[in-house]
């Protein structure tokens, strides 16, 4: 087991910058620092069994964002506010040697990280993380065409629950081959906040980070599912990252998007083997 577990729910920093915490933290072992991020709606758990699975000799920090997993919402913007807290944390805790793992919306804000803490950050795997997911989903739409107030996000908003958890379980059958994970999934989105759910996504939605990639020089995993081919999975990936310079792209094969569900034996081998490489 690991020896110590430490929450830290708020930063007096990051507090007093805006009046809410954005992020809760599981602190745990002894070690060189990993930094583990969930994507979207997802409770930093979503990564216990992959951190069970790591070699014992690192000390973990696993998120949760606010307006998910139970946790107070902070209102919008959204993403800004987490992503300055976590940069506020690592400096907080004086974290090196810091290898930082994102899965989807998580490896947006590591690739964020990973580019403004240049020296703290020494290692960086990606879960099946775009860094312009609006390039993919909504062709030729600029971020300034969306907005807070929408139609689409007014029509979310005001959607009776018992919609909304069909929208729910349809959107989570669509992320995992794991039947038994759909339930768990959907119920993520459940229990969000409403607001901190439609909103966020329009913040993630807005994001752009491929130019961003050109200022990060650590070897970077890239880790993306198959679906739904191979082929059209590499070409996105290698598209999106082309200004990454130092990648290896390495796909899963019969998986969605959460790999940690639908592979999970070839992921911990795939992180095992990047820290020991990569890792001193």
């Amino acid at each position: 087991m690991r020896k110590s577990i430490l929450l830290f729910s708020a930063l007096l920093l990051s507090a007093l910058a805006y009046g809410q915490s954005a992020i809760q933290i599981e602190k745990q072992g002894n070690g060189d620092p990993i930094l583990f991020l969930p994507g979207f709606t997802s409770p930093g758990a979503v990564w216990n069994e992959t951190i069970e699975n790591l070699p014992p000799s690192y000390q973990t920090h696993t998120v949760s964002y606010a307006g998910f997993n139970g946790l107070e919402p902070i209102g919008t913007p959204w993403y800004a506010p987490i992503k300055q807290q976590l940069v506020d944390y690592i400096k907080k805790e004086k974290l090196s040697n810091l290898t930082i793992i994102g899965h989807s919306m998580g490896g947006n804000l590591a690739v964020e990280l990973a580019a403004e803490l240049k020296s703290e950050v020494t290692g960086l795997i990606l879960v099946d993380a775009l860094p312009c997911m609006r390039d993919l989903m909504m062709p030729n739409v600029p971020a300034s065409a969306l907005q807070y107030d929408s139609p689409y996000n007014n029509q979310m908003l005001n959607m009776p629950d018992d919609k909304f958890k069909e929208v729910a379980f349809n959107m989570a059958k669509n992320m995992t081959n794991t039947d038994s994970k759909i339930e768990e999934m959907a119920n993520w989105s459940m229990i969000a906040d409403r607001k901190t759910y439609v909103y966020g996504y329009t913040d993630l939605l807005k994001l752009d980070l491929r130019p961003t990639l050109a200022d990060i020089e650590i070897e970077t995993l890239i880790l993306g599912a198959t679906f739904p081919t191979a082929d059209m999975a590499k070409q996105t990936f290698e598209n999106q990252y082309a200004n990454l310079n130092n990648k290896t792209i390495n796909l899963a094969e019969n998986s969605r998007h959460f790999i940690m569900f639908d592979q999970p034996e070839w992921l911990y081998s795939q992180i095992t083997d990047y820290l020991k490489k990569n890792v001193q």
